[in-house]
């Protein structure tokens, strides 16, 4: 009888992906960071998989004699180190497409609550407020007649522009090259960009090229009127220079779901009235998370069946 392969289950990743391979791998888990010398003796030269949500380093890597695959549970693999995966010839998976339309759908709505101040509005009905003292304040921003640059044009991008379409707002565009099939205006540069639009939505990924280019020059171009959303990652806007743009009047408001050193969210944007701020939760339904699981998983299996994982990394290798 063939031996099932063994897979290493890394910190806390969704419990469905453990349910999914139950039967088909052997788990092991390791319940924090993998270091040298955490696992038992014997155990880490039969690891053949692992299944990560979060960091897993050179150090992790190497930890592993025999490890084939890495299955991260997420479209953002940052944490991992493709470097010295690919040096090895191990595949590192994510999860691209299955959170699409959430996290697109998170955007909208942080747009929307942060020009129009649902949340704010919400609280002034529960509060009684509204009875007591009257409507709540007209909003001064207003989606209409908006110019929006969508920062990253990529799967989730391009769902953010459909959706932004309906709207009847006008789209613009900035990555690295122009996508020809895309019907937004282009702008080769950011700064550029924000020069021309007044609302810019960041759905970029963390890369040495993304740190902080949302900075004070890009929000000085945004202008007074201008609104920033973020649903990529924090490492892409300065938050000091963020958190001075808006305590000076140089953008109107600013949405965030994503931080630079989460869960710590800086004290000069939760104190700013001019804030719409959320933890993270852009891909935060069961049915999305529940998915991602499942691509992690079938990653995992398929790989182990036919030596071609569904969702390869470009930057690492494909056996076949």
């Amino acid at each position: 009888m063939q031996e099932k392969p063994k897979v290493l289950i890394v910190g806390k990743v969704r419990e469905r992906v453990a349910e999914r391979l139950e039967g088909e791998v052997e788990l092991v888990r390791c319940s924090a960071a993998l270091e040298p010398g955490k696992l038992a003796p014997g155990i880490a030269e039969g690891i053949r998989g692992v299944a990560v949500s979060g960091s897993f380093d050179a150090a992790a890597i190497g930890c592993l004699p025999n490890l084939q695959i890495i299955a991260n549970f997420g479209v953002g693999y940052d944490g991992v180190d493709v470097g010295a995966a690919a040096a090895r010839g191990i595949v590192v998976t994510n999860t691209p497409d299955v959170l699409n339309d959430e996290v697109a759908d998170t955007a909208i709505a942080l747009l929307l609550n942060t020009v129009r101040r649902f949340p704010e509005a919400e609280t002034w009905l529960r509060e009684g407020r509204w009875e007591r003292t009257g409507a709540f304040p007209l909003s001064k921003l207003s989606l209409r007649g908006r110019s929006v640059g969508i920062y990253g044009l990529g799967r989730i991008g391009l769902e953010i522009a459909r959706r932004l379409e309906g709207f009847g707002v006008s789209i613009s565009y900035h990555t690295r090259s122009r996508r020809e099939e895309a019907p937004y205006v282009y702008h080769p540069t950011l700064i550029g960009m924000a020069e021309a639009v007044d609302t810019l939505i960041a759905i970029v990924p963390k890369t040495p090229e993304t740190y902080k280019t949302i900075d004070a020059g890009v929000l000085v171009a945004l202008g007074p009127n201008g609104v920033l959303i973020n649903v990529g990652r924090g490492w892409t806007v300065d938050e000091e220079a963020l958190a001075a743009a808006l305590e000076a009047g140089t953008i109107a408001a600013a949405g965030l779901d994503v931080f630079q050193d989460e869960p710590h969210v800086p004290g000069a944007l939760l104190a700013a009235p001019n804030t719409c701020l959320l933890p993270h939760v852009a891909s935060a339904s069961v049915a999305t998370r529940d998915a991602m699981a499942d691509l992690v998983a079938d990653n995992l299996l398929t790989w182990f069946r036919t030596g071609r994982p569904l969702t390869p990394v470009p930057e690492t290798p494909v056996g076949g």
